[in-house]
């Protein structure tokens, strides 16, 4: 068009240099438009956070009061009931003895219940506390099999440990960690169908214990494997689900291991049973 004179050089430059002005306006009008929406996406974003943070303290100290409110007429019912149970009130029949072994069982499943709840308050509030110190992962075994085997033994299962003789201490917080393996020993127990099997185990690897839950139960689907820890959260949500619970059980284990600088592992096949274990730093005695 330069060569045929219907423009000029000059006209042209200036036809694009202001084609080019015109599009880096553009430009920086779209990105400032771009930051503020960023920002004000950012804004109701944090603002939300922290609704939600205000909301899940809201919902922890709930439970944390209701369950307290709980456990004291709980201590009660459970301390008449041991009492009738020894006869101290009362020569009992045999039927007056069986009915209440079955409320004592009764009683010390909803007061684990309870623990459940206080525990979920304590550590969703940030006051999750340990006390570490060197402890025998032998000894624990033997004190989680002795609570246990009842248990197993009526549901027609072979309870089993594996722990070698020259296994070292590890530093723990040893209350704590007993509520983590009576859990996990107790979820394989309820998960497991008669004439099936639950072993304890525990092996060195390295500079830290290994501590195993294996059962011969219903497993878990690889893709729903994350789910079981969350709060609240049970595989079978229905109004008619065969196993009971609160769904806090794993989700505190998982966090008191995390507490103690472990990591919770699952290893599941459906039909098949489940591993579920964790590790511990070993005591080295100085």
């Amino acid at each position: 068009m330069i060569e045929m004179g219907f423009i000029s050089r000059e006209t042209l430059d200036k036809a694009v240099a202001q084609q080019i002005l015109e599009l880096q306006s553009a430009l920086i009008e779209a990105n400032r438009s771009l930051e503020k929406r960023v920002t004000e996406r950012t804004a109701e974003l944090e603002a939300a956070l922290v609704k939600l943070a205000e909301f899940n303290q809201l919902k922890a100290n709930f439970v944390a009061n209701v369950s307290h409110e709980l456990r004291t007429p709980l201590t009660q019912i459970k301390g008449y009931n041991a009492l009738l149970i020894d006869g101290a009130m009362g020569m009992l029949s045999r039927e007056q003895k069986d009915a209440l072994s079955i409320t004592s069982r009764a009683i010390d499943r909803l007061e684990q219940l309870v623990n459940d709840l206080i525990g979920y308050a304590t550590t969703a509030k940030g006051e999750l506390t340990l006390k570490r110190q060197p402890m025998s992962v032998a000894n624990l075994v033997n004190e989680v099999m002795e609570k246990s085997i009842a248990k197993a033994q009526r549901k027609g299962l072979l309870l089993s440990s594996d722990v070698p003789a020259d296994l070292p201490s590890v530093v723990a917080d040893e209350e704590k960690l007993r509520w983590v393996l009576l859990q996990l020993v107790d979820n394989a127990i309820k998960f497991t169908g008669s004439s099936g099997s639950v072993t304890i185990q525990a092996a060195l690897l390295g500079q830290r214990v290994r501590v195993s839950v294996r059962d011969t139960g219903i497993g878990i689907p690889s893709d729903r494997r994350e789910e079981i820890f969350d709060s609240f959260r049970q595989l079978d949500g229905t109004s008619t689900r065969h196993y009971g619970g609160t769904g806090l059980g794993l989700a505190l284990v998982r966090r008191i291991v995390e507490a103690h600088g472990g990591e919770m592992l699952v290893d599941s096949e459906e039909g098949v049973g489940s591993t579920f274990s964790f590790t511990l730093p070993r005591f080295n005695r100085p």
